[in-house]
């Protein structure tokens, strides 16, 4: 609850602001920092997650996969 009344402060005073100068500022700043947040997020890649699993685990993981995967017969759709 603490950063909500953070936010209420801040809002009163820029509410309470005269100077131009400040306002644009403060534009400037929030501007900056939604910039930053939407650079920051990208998509996940598969290479993100290398390291993550140990060999014998990635191994085991292929095996279910090839074991639980259908296989695709080419003349089945002819």
């Amino acid at each position: 609850m603490y950063i909500e009344a953070r936010k209420i402060y801040l809002i009163e005073e820029v509410l309470k602001e005269k100077n131009e100068a400040t306002l644009s500022q403060l534009e400037t700043v929030l501007k900056e920092s939604k910039r930053k947040v939407s650079s920051k997020k990208k998509k996940a890649s598969i290479y993100d997650f290398v390291g993550i699993l140990s060999k014998k685990e990635a191994d085991a993981m292929k095996k279910v996969i090839a074991d639980t995967c259908e296989t695709i017969n080419p003349d089945d759709w002819k």
